[in-house]
């Protein structure tokens, strides 16, 4: 059964990152010119259509909140951020290159904590009233050691709250349908270089809690699994799409949001405060 593959999305999403990188060696560059720092800083984001929520200037170092859209990466903004304001600064101040250390922090936020967020996932087959069944339509995975992701120069945890809905909100999952498509999601991001902690399949939705890593947006982790996802059930469940009269296995609209160890409005909070 051949099915086309999704080649853009709609999208529902809220992309918070708090990224901090410091200067080369430590050095105080911006001694008494924080101001001017967070001002380029901030006009770099308008340029290239990051929100900046909230930044956070040192002497050695710069801390900040930003909100992406779905198609960028936390590498590139922060590459993006990095090589336009060394190029802007050793203009205005005649320093020496380089001004940023190689490294940097990378960790996703959002409005409500990661424990909320898994907590709301695995609890998706009573709120939707499945498990009073006697064969409830419900898979649930949840990961028992999670996979260590990596990358040079950097440390990062980017958690990333997935929706996906079936076409029409038809009702196709079943309890062994979800486990098969779990199962083989596993091994696409296996192969992929992502990682999945968390799936809930309900008939007419999934939800899943991804982390990926700084080079990977969230539209390609997205993309990934629905066409991967969409191939397996048309090749092996074909049935299942013939019955339910759809020619696509998902609607081309995703809900993505971040999730942290803490919230939004606690990180800008802190960011705002003095030292």
């Amino acid at each position: 059964m051949n099915l086309t593959p999704f080649t853009s999305l709609t999208w529902a999403y809220q992309l918070h990152y708090y990224l901090c990188f410091r200067t080369h060696r430590r050095r105080q560059s911006f001694l008494s010119k924080e101001y001017c720092l967070k001002e380029l800083i901030a006009e770099i984001c308008e340029r290239h259509e990051y929100h900046l929520l909230e930044c956070q200037p040192h002497p050695d170092q710069l801390r900040s909140l930003i909100s992406l859209r779905p198609n960028q990466a936390v590498a590139k903004t922060i590459q993006t951020l990095k090589t336009n304001s060394s190029r802007e600064w050793n203009k205005q101040w005649s320093l020496d290159p380089p001004l940023w250390a190689g490294g940097y922090l990378a960790r996703s936020v959002g409005h409500v904590r990661i424990d909320a967020v898994r907590k709301y996932i695995d609890q998706q087959g009573g709120h939707h009233g499945y498990d009073c069944r006697l064969l409830p339509p419900v898979y649930r995975y949840r990961v028992s050691e999670p996979i260590t992701l990596s990358t040079a120069h950097a440390s990062f945890e980017l958690n990333h709250h997935l929706v996906l809905a079936t076409c029409q909100r038809k009702g196709l999952f079943n309890s062994s349908l979800g486990r098969a498509l779990s199962e083989y999601w596993l091994r696409v991001a296996s192969k992929h270089g992502f990682a999945i902690d968390q799936i809930s399949t309900v008939p007419d939705h999934i939800h899943l809690m991804v982390r990926l890593v700084p080079s990977m947006n969230i539209e390609e982790c997205a993309l990934l699994l629905m066409n991967n996802g969409q191939h397996f059930v048309g090749k092996n469940y074909p049935q299942v799409l013939i019955e339910a009269g759809i020619s696509q296995l998902w609607q081309p609209s995703v809900y993505a949001g971040t999730c942290g160890e803490y919230t939004s409005g606690l990180i800008q909070k802190w960011l705002n405060s003095p030292e």
